[in-house]
């Protein structure tokens, strides 16, 4: 591969990946006021995890379709139309009255989520060999990272109280989503992707549909992943949409919470760079897997047992480790299995996501509802902790991948 190629290819990573910058960004700032929402909206424990919880229940019924549609319209077009649907969702939250239109709203934005989510995979699974998908994962994964610590490090502390709350922070923030889709459109058309657009097939649609999802169903090891996907999101969502209120009720200020959240997510970056990488290098990848759920699983022990102590800080770190080198091998691992390669790559990741956000949407669900029942949020982080020690048995039982 020469370097001008190589140059292009990575670069249009880097432009799909900040697609992923401004959808967490968006995502992620309903989390980080949560705290102020619940208490200027009235929302019982159990209605902030459903919010929480909304955009990863959104997967469950459209992700496999929208998998299937990535595949077929290619990348371009799925990041473009997804940060659209994104960045309306975001404005319609802005003005939101109360629960029922929050939840709408958030709903809407899961809807654009599932578009971003899998035509990154799609846009990787086109532009390098299965081989060499380790790296350019690691780097969309990094823009989703930058997005989310900047919801909690600079939104809720810094650009919120410079706009007026968190109102006008959804409102701009979502204008901003839009007009970085016609950039990236723009981005394609200057340097275009290559490859065709979506997948080249001559049998009907349906029986396209009906071959490809028996191919996917049908594969071991990507039942596995299935199964990884389920404890990683409920990991990922429980934690990143609990924590600040976590800090927060152990008696830390609303913008330090947010703050030490952004350790998770600072953590998260390093995972997601080193752990994927190093695995192409000595083609480990079964061996990243486990060793990411026990630093997950160690990681929330941290947590729980730590307070607001340095114990816990430490426990945030190894927990953002571990699901930050979860989070691309999840995405970079099916194109890679046989019978499955780049063409099922959308359909593929969606199968995982389409079931897995089930965990992805329990999480800070089962946190919120726990804590209704319990008054503490030990354990609902406990169920986080087990989801640790099943990654690890997932990944003791994948094939050679």
């Amino acid at each position: 591969m020469s370097t001008s190629v190589t140059s292009r290819r990575y670069g249009l990573v880097v432009a799909g990946a900040l697609c992923y910058t401004w959808l967490t960004f968006t995502w992620f700032s309903l989390p980080a006021y949560l705290s102020t929402i619940i208490a200027e909206v009235g929302l019982s424990g159990t209605e902030a995890g459903l919010l929480a919880g909304a955009v990863p229940l959104t997967y469950i019924p459209i992700a496999l379709f929208s998998g299937l549609a990535v595949d077929r319209i290619g990348p371009a077009r799925s990041l473009a139309v997804g940060l659209v649907v994104t960045g309306i969702a975001q404005i319609a939250r802005s003005v939101a009255g109360g629960f029922p239109t929050l939840l709408a709203a958030t709903l809407l934005l899961g809807v654009g989520a599932t578009a971003i989510t899998f035509g990154l995979p799609k846009l990787v699974s086109v532009l390098f060999p299965p081989s060499e998908t380790g790296l350019p994962s690691s780097l969309y994964m990094v823009g989703a990272a930058v997005g989310t610590a900047s919801a909690f490090g600079l939104g809720r502390p810094v650009v919120g109280p410079l706009l007026g709350g968190w109102r006008p922070l959804f409102l701009w923030s979502g204008v901003a989503a839009i007009i970085y889709a016609v950039v990236w459109l723009a981005v394609v058309r200057v340097v275009p992707i290559g490859g065709g657009n979506g997948t080249d097939d001559t049998d009907s649609p349906s029986a396209s549909v009906r071959r490809d999802l028996r191919r996917v169903l049908g594969h071991r090891d990507l039942r596995l992943m299935v199964v990884l996907g389920v404890v990683y999101l409920a990991l990922v969502h429980g934690l990143q949409g609990w924590l600040p209120t976590v800090l927060e009720a152990r008696g830390l200020s609303a913008d330090r919470a947010g703050q030490t959240t952004t350790l998770l997510v600072g953590a998260k970056v390093v995972g997601v760079l080193a752990i994927p990488t190093l695995a192409d290098r000595v083609d480990r990848r079964r061996g990243a897997v486990i060793g990411c759920g026990g630093l997950a699983a160690v990681g929330v022990a941290g947590v729980i047992a730590g307070g607001a102590t340095a114990v816990a800080a430490l426990g945030i770190v190894i927990a953002g480790l571990g699901v930050g080198g979860l989070s691309p091998l999840i995405r970079a691992i099916p194109p890679n299995l046989e019978g499955i390669g780049p063409e099922l790559t959308g359909v593929a990741v969606g199968l995982v996501f389409a079931v897995g956000e089930i965990g992805g949407f329990l999480g800070p669900v089962l946190v919120g509802t726990l804590h209704d029942l319990t008054g503490s949020y030990i354990p609902g982080l406990g169920l986080l902790l087990g989801g640790g020690a099943v990654a690890v048995v997932v990944g003791a039982a994948l094939g050679d991948v």
